[in-house]
C-alpha cells in the first residue's frame, strides 16, 4: 500500500503583509459581509470592540450578494474605508 502525504505545496508568488496602522483612532473601519449565516453578527461584534478603543473610529459597511466581488465594489472599499476586516462565518 502506498500512503500519500496530504500536504501540498502552495504556489505563487508570497506578498508582504500590508503596513499596520500605529493606531485606529479617527479611521473608518469597514467591514464587508459576505452575506454567509452569522458573518455579519462576527464582523459587527469585532468592529465594535475596535471602535470602543479608538477615539472617533466610526464603522462603514458594505454588504456583498455572493461570493465573487465586482472590481468596482473593491475600488469603493478600499476608497471609503481606512482598514476593512471580511470573514467567513457560515
Amino acid at each position: 500500500m502506498r500512503v500519500l502525504t496530504p500536504f501540498g505545496a502552495a504556489a505563487g508568488d508570497t506578498r508582504p503583509l500590508a503596513r499596520r496602522r500605529p493606531s485606529l483612532a479617527g479611521l473608518r473601519i469597514g467591514i464587508l459581509d459576505n452575506s454567509k449565516p452569522n458573518a455579519i453578527a462576527l464582523l459587527e461584534q469585532v468592529a465594535e470592540g475596535l471602535v470602543a478603543r479608538a477615539e472617533g473610529a466610526r464603522i462603514v459597511r458594505w454588504q456583498k450578494p455572493g461570493a465573487s466581488l465586482p472590481a468596482t465594489i473593491i475600488d469603493e472599499v478600499a476608497a471609503g474605508a481606512d482598514v476593512v476586516l471580511t470573514a467567513s462565518a457560515d
